[in-house]
């Protein structure tokens, strides 16, 4: 099966050069980034630190002079090439890579016409943009672990209440008949709760992790027919 063609913008303004290797691989997830492109004012300073990783990733640096001091020119051409790209057709989805609140009327716009839209950027992006989009990675995930001889270990997130009612929801929308629920149904309907939703965001690198961790449900392993593959259920305890 072909995978889904990607366009992949980049708000170099609002994203971290030091990411965009495991960036990309987590792009990689969901489809092939067919057209990379990043946008800045790169004679500015503060973006020197991007060239080396432009050239390592073929990434093409699209130049936005600040023609206005307080307007914001990289969004503008960002935006306008999206709606280029979206009107070439060759496109199943669109990754746009920015904390930035002023690309939410974009993500919904490429989501009325049909395409998926995968965000990324820091926890602080604003709630609208996240929810415009069919999923959000907040780029803090995408960093390695730090050696606990390096620095203290972060504390890990609590698997609050707010987690507990998600879980709770996303079960009850996948549930049939029987009492045991297909782990991968369930994590299709947290995807479309909360776009936002990863287990790593609560210290976990698979679903079947945090759910073992909240205590809330019993899981079990399936092999399928072929007798290799494993597919993971779970009901409530």
């Amino acid at each position: 099966m072909a995978q889904a063609r990607l366009a992949v913008l980049i708000d170099a303004d609002n994203a971290q050069a030091d990411l965009v290797a495991p960036l990309l691989a987590e792009i990689a997830r969901y489809g092939t980034a067919t057209t990379r492109r990043i946008y800045g004012d790169w004679t500015k300073p503060h973006l020197a630190g991007w060239k080396e990783k432009l050239l390592q990733h073929a990434i093409q640096p699209i130049q936005q002079f600040a023609y206005t001091s307080g307007k914001n020119a990289t969004d503008s051409a960002l935006i306008i090439d999206a709606m280029d790209l979206l009107y070439s057709g060759r496109f199943e989805g669109f990754c746009l890579v920015s904390s930035d609140s002023d690309f939410t009327r974009l993500a919904s716009r490429l989501r009325e016409s049909g395409l998926l839209v995968y965000g990324f950027g820091e926890q602080k992006t604003p709630k609208p943009l996240v929810a415009a989009c069919d999923k959000f990675t907040y780029v803090e995930v995408l960093r390695e672990p730090v050696a606990i001889n390096d620095a203290a270990p972060e504390p890990k997130p609590k698997l609050d209440g707010k987690l507990h009612k998600l879980l709770d929801a996303a079960f009850n929308a996948s549930a049939g008949e029987g009492d045991w629920v297909h782990l991968g149904a369930m994590g299709s309907q947290l995807g479309k709760q909360a776009p936002d939703f990863d287990a790593r965001n609560y210290g976990h690198k698979r679903l079947s992790d945090l759910v073992r961790a909240t205590n809330r449900f019993e899981l079990e392993e399936r092999k399928g027919p072929d007798g290799k593959s494993v597919s993971h259920y779970l009901r409530r305890k």
